[in-house]
């Protein structure tokens, strides 16, 4: 099964090796992930989100949220939940 688009970053913090992600889709904790864009494609589960510095378990799509990556992002990459 393709893996199914559920965001894009926005800005990513390498000193904290942070990602803002603005969600099309709803994401939780547990959920594996994927970034893809330019040279950069990795997965991950996720582990720790954010929103306005209060950790949260479940996001739902429209909000803006911040993620902690194991490697870096950019800006336009695209954001894939793992089926």
């Amino acid at each position: 099964m393709a893996d199914r688009e559920i965001g894009n970053v926005t800005n990513f913090f390498s000193k904290i090796s942070v990602a803002v992600i603005e969600l099309s889709a709803p994401l939780q904790l547990g959920d594996e992930i994927r970034i893809a864009g330019g040279e950069r494609d990795f997965q991950q589960s996720v582990e720790s989100m954010q929103i306005e510095h209060q950790g949260i378990e479940k996001a739902e799509a429209g909000q803006e949220i911040a993620l902690k990556l194991a490697q870096k992002a950019r800006p336009g990459d695209r954001v894939y939940a793992v089926e």
